[in-house]
Parts: structure tokens; sequence; C-alpha cells
């Protein structure tokens, strides 16, 4: 394999059947069904976020201004006193088009990293191509979930079960990689 460009078929199959398997995943079975609760009295909730301007962006509450403010005790009482969150709010309807396409761009940006760093780590040493595909794409597609839990208050339930996209995915993007590998060879 000379150069790079020699693995643009893994690169645009893998994120094509990663984009496949998040169809399936997240449509098809039942595991992320529970990820998302409904709030008490939704109707009254949306209309005081309305009537107080609440605009789209990221929200933290209680907010403290600064990290002396947050050590404050009257800081510390209404986080006692709870509820404790983050939320974002969004503009308008969430376009699944939009979104999807998003997705699928991001899918070939990670084939493309795991492609380059697969290339690099293994240029003559196709036996060891699963392997790091694998744990390049796990990184890609399944760590960066882990802050969301940690810094966010995400359910580590929850974390789990994207942790599992993530394996699902590396192994998909691997399975490519280690199928599509030798043809990228020059003979």
């Amino acid at each position: 394999m000379e150069t790079l460009a020699a693995l643009w078929l893994p690169i645009l199959l893998s994120a094509v059947f990663v984009f496949l398997a998040s169809s399936v995943i997240h449509m098809a079975l039942p595991i992320h069904k529970g990820d998302y609760k409904k709030l008490p009295d939704e109707a009254a909730t949306l209309e005081a976020m309305r009537r107080t301007g609440v605009v789209p962006g990221q929200y933290m509450f209680p907010c403290a201004a600064s990290m002396k403010d947050f050590g404050s005790p009257e800081m510390q009482a209404k986080m006692k006193q709870g509820p404790v969150g983050v939320m974002i709010v969004r503009n308008g309807a969430c376009s699944m088009g939009a979104a999807l396409t998003q997705w699928f761009i991001f899918c070939v940006v990670i084939s493309y990293v795991v492609a380059w760093m697969t290339f690099i780590a293994c240029h003559h040493d196709a036996a060891g191509v699963f392997r790091f595909a694998l744990v390049s794409a796990f990184v890609g597609y399944g760590l960066s979930s882990v802050t969301d839990s940690i810094w966010k208050g995400l359910s580590w339930v929850t974390t789990a079960k994207f942790l599992f996209d993530g394996l699902v995915y590396g192994l998909v993007t691997a399975a490519t990689f280690a199928w599509l590998w030798p043809a990228a060879k020059p003979v």
C-alpha cells in the first residue's frame, strides 16, 4: 500500500456499515428506549420556560457565577435542596435529515482517522489491522460518552449502552478494514 488514499473503499464502506448498524441499534432494538425521561407536568414546565425567556443553549442549575460562588453556603444550600441538573435547549424541532447527515459525516471522519492510524501502525502488517482498527474506532465512537456521566450527570447505565454501541461500531469498522485491507495492497 503506497498511500492512505488506497483505503478509500474501507473508509467509505465502514462508515456506511456503522451508519446501518446504528440505525438497527436505535430503531429496531429497545436498548436505548429508556435513555430519556419525560418531565413531570411537562406542559407547565414548558410554559414556565417560555414565560421566563429560556432560549436555546446549555444550562446548569443551580448555576454558580464563579468557583468562589460555588463554594458559598447559599449555593451549597441550593445544591442540597435540588433539583440539580444540566439541560440543553434546542431551537425548534430536531431535523432527523440534518442529524443523520451529520452522523454519517462523523462516521466518515472516524473511519478516515482509523484508516490513517491503522495505515501508520500496520503499514506492512495486515495481521494487526483488525485489532488496531477495533481499538481506534472504539475510542472514537465510544469513549467520548464517558465524560457525559462524569461532568453532566448522565446515568452510567446510559453511558454503558453508548459504550456497547461504540464497541459494535468498532467491531464493524475493524471487520471492514480487515476484510478490505489486503485488497488495498499492491500485488
